[in-house]
């Protein structure tokens, strides 16, 4: 069932994050696909979580960040998918803004996309994810979940996402 995958995803980047960065952090979900995977990491790791929405809200107290983030803090941002890194660069960002240290991200599934690893390189952000494009190809290919035939239109996709087909 969902909520049996959701926290057996969450556990599993509760142990990775453990292992990477050890403890005594804040968990940082970013909105809206990563605040309820985010809280499961941060409730299996006993850590402190908040949520870093887009940009600022319009209205209230205007926050961007929700939730107790003292300066000086050290910082996991969780993301679910991975595709340009616009929306996990963006909370990075904010966070940065508010002085505490970013140690890296943990996403669920990255496309492995050239734009993102170069915008992380950029930001000097360090990714992390339970598993990516290349992957899930190969492993769809192995079981006969997809035709070999497939294989070369699914490869050039990841190269060129705007694109509808090779020439």
């Amino acid at each position: 069932s969902f909520p049996e995958i959701r926290s057996f995803l969450a556990h599993e980047i509760a142990e990775q994050a453990q292992k990477i960065y050890s403890k005594d952090y804040v968990i940082a979900g970013v909105a809206t696909g990563a605040i309820g995977i985010g809280m499961l990491v941060a409730n299996f790791l006993n850590a402190p979580f908040i949520y870093v929405r887009p940009e600022p809200k319009s209205h209230g107290r205007q926050n961007q960040i929700e939730g107790q983030l003292e300066p000086n803090k050290k910082v996991l941002v969780i993301e679910d998918l991975i595709s340009t890194g616009k929306s996990s660069i963006n909370a990075v960002k904010a966070l940065r803004k508010e002085g505490v240290e970013i140690l890296g991200i943990l996403g669920l599934f990255d496309y492995g996309f050239d734009l993102a690893v170069e915008n992380f390189k950029k930001e000097n952000i360090k990714l992390h994810t339970l598993s990516d494009y290349h992957h899930l190809i190969t492993e769809a290919e192995k079981s006969n979940f997809i035709n070999p035939e497939d294989i070369t239109l699914l490869n050039f996709w990841r190269i060129c996402p705007n694109e509808r087909q090779p020439n």
